[in-house]
């Protein structure tokens, strides 16, 4: 029987860890998504489309969709 209650409370104790862990609310500025203007051919590599967007005068850029275009990203 303790162990019955030991277990009862280690799952309440899991289970109020779990549900309290996703009420942290993360604030940020709205992002801006341009398709690149100098990335040429499909995207695969996330990182490739960055670098061009930093030419661009983008912060960031990214591979997106089922066209693969690269996206450039930045705060609006």
């Amino acid at each position: 029987m303790g162990s019955m209650k030991k277990s009862s409370v280690v799952l309440l104790l899991l289970l109020s860890l779990f549900l309290f862990s996703g009420n942290v609310v993360e604030v940020e500025g709205r992002t801006c998504e341009t398709a690149s203007g100098r990335f040429n051919g499909l995207c695969f590599r996330s990182s490739n489309c960055a670098s061009v967007c930093l030419t661009e005068g983008f912060p960031d850029g990214a591979c997106e969709g089922a066209r693969r275009r690269c996206m450039c990203r930045r705060h609006c």
